[in-house]
Parts: C-alpha cells; structure tokens; sequence
C-alpha cells in the first residue's frame, strides 16, 4: 500500500490509483478496467453507461448550491502503454503493476506506471467518491484504447453527453495548461515473407537499452529508434531473417529489436563487432545501448529477396521530425514514428504513427509512407485518425483555471500548443460548442519503464482541480 500520509487531502487519489494498478489495462486489454468502473458506479448508485468498446461514462449530481452551475466534464483514458524491461517476467496482459513510492516519485518494478492515464481515473473516481468536495453536475467520461489511436473516442456516442467545459486530464506537466494538440493516423505495413527452408547455424542480435519515449513529446529530442538502428545493422549483415521485431506500441519510440538471422559463414564475433562499431556511432546519444549476439540454433528463414526487401523498406522510411512549426518556435509541426516491427502469419507488419498541425502535411506524410511502402511491394492499413485540437480564442474555462491557478500560485500558468495527439480534438469535432483545457501533474518518461510520477505535483494539481470546480 502506498504511503502518502503526508498528502492527507490526497490519500483518496492514491487510493485510487492503486487500485487501478491492480488491474492490467494495457491498450486493446481494457475489459476489466471498465468492469470495475461500471462497478464503482452502481455502488454509488451513480448513472453509468458503457459501450461496445469499453468506454463508461459516470454521472453525478450537483452538490448544494452548485445546481445552477454549468455541467463539466473529467475526461480520461483507461488503457496504458504495456512496456516491460526485458527481464521482467510479468504478463502484461493478465498481472497488475508493481508499484512503490520513492521519495517523491512513485514508479512500478520492471513496467511502465500507467500514470498516464491513471491520474485521470484516479481524481475522477476521488471526486466521484466524495461527500464533501463541492461540484456543479459532473460527467467522468473515461474512453478506452487512446494510446492506440484514440479508438475509444473515436468510438464514443456523445449525444446524451451534457456538458460543454471538459478538462482533460492528459498532460505531463504541472502549471501547464494545453489548448490544442496536432491531429494524427496509424499506419500498418503488411510486407509479404516468403519462407525457404531451415538454417542450422542463426544467430540472434538484440538492441537494447535505448531511452524511447512517447513519440509525441520526446520526438524532438534527437532519441534514437531500435528498430532502425537494427536494420542498418541487417543491412551490413547481408542477412537472411528468420524473425525480427522491435517496440511495443505505434506511438513509443523503440527501446529496444532483436532479430534473429543466417548469415552464412559469419561468425558470432565477426556479427558482434559489426554491429557494435554501428552501435558506437549512437552513444553520444545513446549512451546506455547494448548489443548482444548469441547463437540461436535451428531456424525457419525467409529468401535472401523477402529479406532484403524488408530491410531496405526499413532503411526507406522516415521516422522522427519532419517539419518544425514555421508559427510557434520549438514545436514540432509534423512527425512520424516507426513503433512495431513483428513477424507473424508469413508478413511483417511495420506500425507508424504520424502527427501533424496542419492536416495537408499529415496526408503528405501518409502518401510518402505508402508509397514508399508499395514500392516495396507492401500493402497498407490508416486507421485511428484524428483531427487536430485548435486554439480556442474566446474560453470560459481557460479563464477560470488561469485566474484560479493565479490566485493560488501567485504566478501565471503557461498556456500552450502541442504536438502530442490528445483526445480534445475529438471531443470538440463531435460536440457543437465545447469549451476543453488539459491538466496534469509532473509525470516524467511516460511510455517507458523509467515512468514516475510526482507525488507533491499530483497533490498540488488534485488541490487545484477542486478549486476550479468550486469556482466554474
């Protein structure tokens, strides 16, 4: 049990968000997570609705003298990025995280945290649970699968949805206010595979040790992707591939790929220095990057063509920062992620994630994957996209968190763009007139094992969020 005795005011976030922990809630695993939602509600005889895909919306009622006030909404995600350390031995798709505090963070063994989005659900369910926090009527709408393309808001029927002031509660940073966010797609890759015979002498190389990052946020920090550093090393190798993979989700950036390979007469040794001379040429960037070879026995593999058809298509496509914006200094305009290689069913299949303000770029960028891609013989899937999030002149809601946030802090919050998809720009595309900022508190290397959220930070931000329903 967490230990937060000195954040009395906030024990019931923590709470929560243990509880959540309990529960694995990985992207596309969200079921069990929307059962104990739908649960939480009917205990507290709340209005509850959940759809085919795992979204739930919870209502609540006004407290005393806020009755008169306008409907807001809390707005969250329930799935995770389901990352692990390579020595991790938990299922991610059946066991809950292990998490602890440290000093002032709190982190999980061997996974990422969850804090994004489990914050969200946790003040959502804290303020839900209350008796004495005042409140206009309430709307926690927790949508499903964000992480994977934002499917569950894309999903999500609005029409019974009253409110129109949604505070998203998405962000990473405190005393940063967002007001609109790039709009996005994924792209899947099918490149065909063509199997040949066995191979008795393979080898597997693994990459590892990389720092990732969410492809949103850390794109413009020059972290460098698994996945392509090992397909430089392929290419070199002149290999023939038996398997080869890499990352966990679209939007991630690789930490980590491993392949396994004939390379004819090669030796162990000779494969090693080749791929640590190329994997010398990161370590200014990436100074934890570690290459392993070891002898892999028999193996199924694919035709010297299919394979280097792959690699090449690899080493083709883009992936990191395309454009800077030309209106806001030092954001990223528009950006690609390549975030999952894998072999399976005779194909290998490439997940993108691409990011753009401005919609003309995105479909560019598009067109120069798949083109790209059929050039290679390849055939491809969009799907999850999203419309941009834009800047809202004239916000009520803006203005209350800023005049709250500056009465409490003695200081300005920073309002901002960003180049991270977030699901506002779906909920402001299907409801006429809606008003959204998005909060957060400091919750550092989301989408990695290395995730930790602040306490102090989650105290301060749930302290606040109280005010500005006190004062809507």
């Amino acid at each position: 049990m967490l230990n937060v005795s000195d954040y009395p005011s906030a024990e019931r976030v923590f709470h929560f968000f243990e509880e959540i922990s309990k529960i694995p809630h990985g992207s596309g695993n969200t079921d069990k997570i929307a059962d104990y939602l739908v649960g939480f509600a009917n205990e507290h005889a709340l209005y509850v609705r959940r759809d085919e895909a795992n979204n739930v919306i919870i209502r609540k009622n006004a407290t005393r003298g806020y009755t008169d006030r306008p409907t807001v909404i809390l707005q969250g995600h329930t799935d995770m990025v389901a990352e692990k350390t390579h020595d991790c031995t938990k299922n991610m798709l059946t066991d809950g995280l292990d998490i602890y505090r440290d000093g002032d963070l709190i982190r999980a063994r061997g996974t990422t945290l969850g804090g994004d989005d489990g914050v969200a659900v946790a003040m959502a369910l804290a303020i839900l649970d209350s008796n004495d926090i005042p409140h206009p009527e309430l709307e926690a709408i927790f949508t499903s699968d964000e992480e994977i393309g934002l499917l569950g808001a894309v999903a999500l029927n609005t029409g019974d949805v009253r409110g129109r002031l949604l505070i998203n509660i998405d962000s990473d940073v405190e005393g940063i206010f967002t007001v609109g966010c790039a709009g996005g797609m994924r792209i899947d890759l099918h490149v065909p595979m063509r199997v040949t015979n066995s191979a008795k002498k393979c080898f597997e190389i693994s990459v590892t040790g990389l720092k990732g990052g969410h492809s949103g946020i850390e794109i413009d920090k020059g972290r460098e992707n698994a996945v392509k550093i090992l397909a430089m090393m392929l290419s070199m190798l002149s290999a023939r591939l038996a398997d080869v993979r890499g990352g966990n989700a679209d939007n991630a950036i690789p930490r980590a790929a491993s392949a396994v390979i004939e390379c004819g007469e090669r030796s162990a040794e000779d494969v090693l220095s080749l791929c640590e001379l190329i994997a010398g040429e990161y370590r200014e960037i990436e100074p934890e990057i570690s290459v392993t070879v070891k002898e892999y026995g028999d193996a199924v593999i694919c035709d010297a063509e299919s394979s280097e058809n792959l690699v090449s298509l690899l080493m083709e496509e883009p992936s990191g920062v395309i454009a800077m914006s030309s209106d806001i200094e030092g954001l990223v305009e528009t950006s690609l992620n390549l975030g999952i290689l894998k072999c399976e069913g005779g194909e290998a299949v490439i997940s993108f994630s691409v990011r753009s303000a401005k919609g003309s770029e995105k479909a560019k960028l598009a067109t120069r994957v798949t083109k790209t891609a059929e050039n290679h013989g390849a055939t491809y899937a969009i799907h999850g996209e999203y419309p941009a999030w834009e800047y809202r002149k004239d916000s009520h809601l803006r203005d209350v968190m800023c005049e709250v946030y500056r009465r409490m802090y003695q200081k300005e919050a920073q309002v901002v763009t960003i180049h991270a998809g977030l699901e506002c720009g779906i909920f402001c595309d299907k409801i006429e007139g809606l008003d959204c900022v998005s909060i957060g508190p400091d919750n550092y290397d989301i989408h990695t094992t290395e995730e930790r959220l602040s306490v102090s930070s989650t105290a301060r931000v749930w302290e606040f969020l109280k005010e500005v329903l006190k004062n809507i």
